[in-house]
């Protein structure tokens, strides 16, 4: 068996990864969640001297906090960042463009709410700003009260040109499925290897965020595979323990969950990356740096 790796404190480095706002309609429900490209950039800076070495990024219109997909505001929420000279590896979703929902005089034609994109458009940030990662989302499923769509075609163009852009996309998997279809991608060459797995637990109706869930897709992925984990809502700090007794890194963060404990409303991102900290320390482990995380991922600052 490969010796783990040990960080600065001789300890195995935990990567911990915040989503600091995603798409979801959580605006109103936790006035912490951020919207505007100044609120998201702040709360990304807060969350780094927290103990995250990488923030996931999305971003939303300032006016209304709905989900966006403007170059301009992911590029001010970038600049942002690197303004103030904050050491964190950036994560920019290509999630947006996917949701259907069909209409109801005819299905097949989407209806209020749909996104559907073409793939080509929905990297299209990704390839401007070139993150160091960016998500690529290995599913198509009934995502709450819509279908998220990512179909295999979709994926392989998207992973090129992610590849071309010399990004490192994380694969995330809502479901066992996901990883064979992940796993067949990088056969073809389309993903790169080593990949960087996420485990995405909890979702309505994906895979419960249970230990057996993610032991279970955990096992499917090839030896010496990196992962990282989370659950959503109440799962959200159970399943950071979990991934870390699992060998895995972890994510927290107001997309996912918006409360600190149980009826106690999370007072921003950097709560919940401390509280997750406080896990990883209590088990043993350390928060891995921006430069450890490079490391383990192997980008290509990691030499720097």
């Amino acid at each position: 068996m490969a010796k783990t790796p040990e960080g600065s404190a001789g300890k195995r480095p935990v990567i911990v990864t915040c989503a600091l706002t995603g798409g979801g309609d959580t605006v109103g429900k936790n006035p912490a969640v951020p919207v505007t490209p100044e609120q998201i950039a702040v709360s990304a800076v807060e969350a780094a001297r927290a103990g995250a070495a990488i923030v996931h990024i999305h971003v939303r219109d300032p006016a209304t906090g709905k989900p966006a997909t403007e170059l301009a505001l992911y590029r001010e929420v970038v600049d942002r960042i690197r303004a103030v000279d904050a050491d964190v590896v950036l994560n920019i979703t290509t999630g947006a463009g996917a949701r259907f929902i069909p209409s109801q005089a005819d299905p097949k034609v989407g209806g209020e709410g749909s996104t559907l994109a073409p793939p080509e458009v929905r990297v299209r940030h990704i390839e401007a700003i070139r993150p160091e990662i960016c998500t690529l989302d290995i599913t198509t499923m009934n995502f709450g009260e819509f279908v998220f769509v990512n179909t295999p075609a979709h994926l392989r163009v998207m992973g090129k040109a992610v590849a071309a852009a010399g990004v490192l996309p994380e694969l995330e998997c809502f479901d066992s499925g996901n990883i064979r279809l992940a796993l067949r991608l990088i056969e073809e060459g389309v993903l790169r290897q080593p990949a960087m797995f996420q485990i995405c637990l909890g979702v309505p109706w994906g895979a419960p965020a249970t230990t057996e869930a993610m032991m279970f897709m955990k096992d499917m992925l090839p030896a010496g595979t990196f992962w990282t984990g989370f659950g959503i809502g109440p799962a959200q700090f159970p399943m950071v323990a979990q991934a870390l007794l699992l060998g895995g890194h972890v994510r927290v963060g107001l997309e996912d969950n918006l409360h600190l404990e149980r009826g106690v409303l999370a007072p921003s991102n950097a709560a919940l990356v401390e509280k997750a900290v406080r896990i990883v320390r209590a088990l043993d482990a350390e928060p891995a740096s921006p430069a450890e995380a490079r490391r383990l991922l192997g980008l290509p600052r990691a030499a720097a």
